[in-house]
C-alpha cells in the first residue's frame, strides 16, 4: 500500500513511499510531490480547521488545504494545547506474566545491576581532566585481570560552579551525582572535586547520607595538592577497588528488577507507527513482570499529556504531570521560545510537522498500562510499572536523568538514525524504518521497520524488543555498547542562571 490511514477520523494519511503528482490515494489525486513519511490531505480543509492524525489534533490549517495537497510546515500552524483533562478514566488491568529472569548483579543494598563498572564522578568541570586521566590509566590490557569488571568510566560535565547553592539547578545536579554514586550498575565509585566549587562533595554526602568505604571514596584536587598527585592517588584508589569489584558475579534475577529508560531521538513519521508502539508493547510485557518503564522528555509529550493523565492511577499523579507541562510552558515563554521549537530539522524532513504530532507518537513508548508515578529530573524512581520523569527532549541530558533515577537499561527508538549510547546502563536502539536500519545496521539493534516492509505484527516486534531487554541485561552487548559509546554522553541538565 502507498499510504497508511491511522484512524477513520483522520483528515490526513501518511505516504509509505514517495508519490509523484497525480498519484491516486483512495480516489484522491495528489497535487504535489509527497515524500515518503509525509502527509496527504484526504479532503478539503478550511483555514483554521484542526488537522487530525492518530484521531488527535496535530495542528491547524494555516491556509486553505485542498484534497491531495502535501500537508506540512508550509500550511500547518501550531497552537498550544487546550483540552479538558480526565484522570484515571483509562485504567487497563496489567496482565499477569509467566515469571522471566535475567542474569544480573545483586548488590548489598538490594538493588540489581545489569553491568559492573567502577565510576569516577566529578562534582565540577574543574576536576574533569583529573577524572579522565584516572580512567584512562585502566586500559583493556590492565583490566583483563578483572574479567567481571566492565570498565572504569569517568562521568564528567561542564557545570558545578558559577551557580546558586540552592534551587532547581543545584538540586538537579546533586540528584544526578547521588543517583550515579548509588547506581546498581556501579560496583565502586570515586568522587573527584576541586575543593572550592559551589557543588561541594561534602554537602552531597551529608544530604544523602553517603558513607565512605572500600568501594566508595572521595577526594579534592586542592586538598590532595594538585593535579598530578590527584591522578596518582585516584589510580591507587581505583586499583584497590578492582579486586573487590571483580568478586561480583551474575546470578538469576527476576525481570521485575529491570528499570528501562524509554527514549527516542531523530524521530520521523514512522516513529509513532512502528518503533514507539512496539517499544510500548515491550513496556507492557515488562510491567506485567513487575518491572518499570520510565518515559521522559516532557516537551515531547506536549499535546499528548491528556492521554497520560487519563491513565494516571489517581488525580494527584495526573496533576503532577500537568504541573510539569505548565512549568515548561512558562520556561519556554520566558526564554522567548515556543513548545513547537522542539521538532528538529531532521524531524521535519522525516515528515513530522508540529510538536503535537511528534508527541502523540513519542507517548506510545509508554504502552497502555496505568501511569503509577511522576518524578522530578534525576529523582529515584521508586514506583513500579509505567512511570514518567521530567526532562528536556535533548537525549543526553534526558538519559542522564533517567539513569540517575535508577534505570539499568535504556531503549532508544530512532527514525533518522542515532549514534547515541550510554554508560553505565547500555542502550538498545530500535530503527523505525527498514531503509535506515540497512544503512546504519552497525548502530541499530532492532528493525521495527519490518512491521511495514515485512508484515511483522506489533505483538511480535514488541516481544522481540522485550526479549532483547533480558539478553542485554544478562550481558549481551548492544551495538552502541560494543562500539564504546557512553563516555561522553553524560550531560546533567543545566537549569537556572550561570553566574
Amino acid at each position: 500500500m502507498d499510504f497508511i490511514r491511522l484512524d477513520p477520523s483522520d483528515s490526513v494519511v501518511t505516504a509509505t513511499r514517495a508519490l509523484e503528482v497525480g498519484a491516486d490515494v483512495e480516489g484522491v489525486t495528489t497535487r504535489a510531490l509527497i515524500p515518503s513519511g509525509h502527509k496527504i490531505a484526504m479532503r478539503d480543509i478550511v483555514q483554521g480547521e484542526p488537522i487530525r492524525k492518530y484521531a488527535q489534533v496535530i495542528g491547524y490549517a494555516a491556509a486553505p488545504i485542498a484534497a491531495g495537497d502535501h500537508v506540512h510546515t508550509h500550511n500547518v500552524e501550531f497552537r498550544g494545547t487546550d483540552v479538558a483533562y480526565e484522570f484515571a478514566t483509562n485504567l487497563r488491568p496489567v496482565p499477569a506474566g509467566t515469571p522471566d529472569t535475567f542474569m544480573g548483579y545483586r548488590r548489598e543494598n538490594g538493588q540489581v545491576g545489569t553491568r559492573n563498572y567502577i565510576a569516577i564522578v566529578t562534582s565540577v568541570n574543574c576536576s574533569a581532566t583529573a577524572a579522565r586521566m584516572i580512567a584512562a590509566h585502566f586500559t583493556p590490557e590492565l583490566l583483563a585481570d578483572y574479567p567481571n569488571v566492565d570498565g572504569v568510566v569517568a562521568f564528567v560535565h561542564g557545570t558545578g560552579c558559577g551557580m546558586a547553592d540552592s534551587g532547581d539547578g543545584f538540586e538537579a545536579l546533586q540528584r544526578v551525582m547521588w543517583g550515579y554514586a548509588r547506581h546498581p550498575n556501579h560496583a565502586g565509585v570515586l568522587m573527584v572535586g576541586l575543593g572550592c566549587e559551589m557543588n561541594q562533595i561534602d554537602w552531597l554526602l551529608e544530604a544523602y547520607g553517603l558513607k565512605q568505604g572500600p568501594l566508595f571514596h572521595t577526594m579534592n584536587i586542592q586538598s590532595v595538592a594538585g593535579l598530578r598527585k590527584t591522578v596518582e592517588k585516584g589510580i591507587e584508589k581505583v586499583s584497590a577497588m578492582l579486586p573487590l569489584a571483580n568478586q561480583a558475579v551474575r546470578e538469576p534475577c527476576p525481570a521485575s528488577e529491570l528499570k528501562v529508560a524509554l527514549q527516542c531521538g531523530g524521530s520521523d513519521a514512522w516513529s509513532g507507527i512502528t518503533a514507539n508502539p512496539a517499544l510500548g508493547y515491550a513496556t507492557d510485557l515488562l510491567v506485567a513482570q513487575g518491572g518499570t518503564g520510565v518515559l521522559a522528555e516532557t516537551p515531547e509529550i506536549y499535546g499528548a499529556e491528556h492521554l497520560l493523565t487519563a491513565r494516571a492511577v489517581d488525580q494527584a499523579t495526573g496533576e503532577r504531570l500537568l504541573d510539569l507541562i505548565r512549568w515548561w510552558e512558562d520556561y519556554t515563554a520566558r526564554n522567548k521560545g515556543s513548545m513547537d521549537n522542539n521538532p528538529s530539522p531532521g524531524n521535519k524532513a522525516g515528515g513530522l510537522t508540529t510538536i503535537l504530532e511528534k508527541s502523540l507518537g513519542a507517548a506510545a513508548k509508554g504502552g497502555t498500562t496505568p501511569l503509577t508515578g511522576v518524578y522530578k529530573y534525576a529523582d529515584i524512581v521508586r514506583a513500579r510499572g509505567f512511570t514518567f520523569m521530567d526532562s528536556p527532549g535533548y537525549d543526553p541530558a534526558s538519559v542522564t536523568g533517567q539513569i540517575a533515577g535508577g534505570c539499568n537499561l535504556v531503549c532508544f527508538t530512532t527514525g533518522r538514525g542515532s549514534a547515541f549510547g550510554s554508560k553505565p546502563s547500555p542502550t538498545i536502539k530500535v530503527a523505525t524504518n527498514t531503509e535506515m536500519y540497512g544503512r546504519m545496521i552497525e548502530d541499530m539493534d532492532v528493525n521495527a521497520g519490518a512491521m511495514l516492509s515485512d508484515g511483522v505484527s506489533l505483538e511480535e516486534m514488541g516481544r522481540q524488543i522485550y526479549e532483547l531487554f533480558l539478553r542485554v541485561a544478562s550481558g549481551e552487548m548492544s551495538k552502541s555498547e560494543a562500539q564504546g559509546l557512553g563516555d561522553y554522553e553524560f550531560v546533567p541538565w543545566q537549569i537556572g542562571a550561570v553566574m
